[in-house]
């Protein structure tokens, strides 16, 4: 099935959708792929990706942050290239307007009449790079699309196609010319993944294929290919809504987000959205696991990306050197397991 165009993106609701004709089995199949493909591009960020497939099934949105220069940008490439979804590149800069991503009426002379030109946010799979280098106003033209999946200009609601997710990449917050986001952006994020530089054999392996005549402008030539569509991703998602979770794990999330509440080296814990996005999560990964129930080892595995970002420190712990990640591992180790 082909990927919806802006042109048609309000009309995305009501398009037949082959979900049916393709198995759980074949869809976990499918993006079990995914992780092979992207290699072929970007070496040694298993984690990051399988958090990007874990958040297209959960319909949600992924920030990525790391220095300049571990692949961040060619990471959300290769997936769309993986991908049979309309896709979209947005370089965020200090005078990017938010009109330059999600559209204008624009004039008409020969009819005299206003007409809607979509932005690049009208696509399947939008990458935001570097979106802590635009102002706050710029950086809040996604909070609407984010969350409720759709634009308003000029006060008419405009559908965005589905799926939808956007792949932020961001630089850390010390670097220079960053404009840190709001806690209630930050909040529209499913995952926030960190993408770390990498072990000395991987970069041994980066620059062999660099020597070899790797591109990584020209991804068709890595030999990358679309092993994935909307049907797989309907599918996966069907089998991931019927993953069963049990009152005690239920029990369990609520416990860790509300254990971060309670933390002294923290000014904001996690809140109950936090709690219903470890549980989502947590259910994602369950089945690409191969498990239709959810224990609680899938609970801790996405804790840290799942809740990193929705907690604040205090000023005074980070001078200690206390971190988020620290913080919810703490938590981890205190919360009781259900057996």
């Amino acid at each position: 099935m082909s990927a919806p165009t802006p042109e048609t993106a309000e009309l995305a609701d009501t398009a037949e959708t082959p979900a049916a004709s393709v198995s759980s089995d074949s869809a976990r199949a499918s993006l079990e792929t995914l992780r092979s493909e992207i290699a072929k591009a970007v070496v040694g960020q298993d984690p990051a990706v399988t958090g990007l497939v874990v958040a297209l099934l959960c319909r949600g949105h992924v920030l990525l942050e790391g220095v300049p220069g571990v692949a961040k940008t060619l990471l959300v490439r290769a997936l769309a290239a993986s991908l049979e979804l309309d896709t979209k590149r947005v370089q965020f800069t200090p005078d990017l307007m938010p009109s330059d991503v999600t559209g204008s009426l624009v004039y008409d002379a020969r009819t005299a009449e206003f007409s809607f030109q979509p932005g690049p946010v009208f696509t399947n799979l939008l990458l935001a790079d570097e979106i802590n280098r635009t102002p706050p106003k710029t950086q809040s033209s996604l909070l609407e699309a984010m969350e409720e999946r759709q634009v308003t200009v000029d006060g008419s609601p405009r559908p965005l196609p589905d799926p939808f997710l956007v792949a932020a990449t961001q630089n850390p917050v010390e670097y220079e010319g960053t404009y840190p986001l709001p806690e209630a952006q930050l909040d529209r994020f499913l995952l926030k993944l960190t993408v770390p530089l990498p072990s000395r054999e991987d970069e041994i392996n980066v620059l062999t294929r660099h020597a070899d005549g790797f591109d990584p402008r020209d991804l068709k030539a890595a030999g990358i290919r679309p092993v994935a569509g909307t049907a797989d991703l309907e599918a996966a998602r069907t089998a991931v809504a019927k993953t069963s979770v049990s009152p005690e794990i239920a029990a369990y999330v609520v416990d860790i987000c509300r254990a971060t509440r309670e933390s002294p080296s923290l000014t904001l814990g996690a809140s109950p959205r936090g709690a219903t996005a470890l549980l989502s999560t947590a259910r994602a990964w369950a089945w690409l696991t191969g498990r239709d129930y959810v224990i609680p080892d899938d609970v801790k595995a996405l804790a840290l990306p799942t809740l990193r970002h929705r907690i604040q420190l205090r000023p005074e712990a980070e001078m200690e050197g206390v971190t988020a990640d620290s913080v919810i591992t703490a938590v981890l180790a205190h919360v009781p397991v259900p057996r």
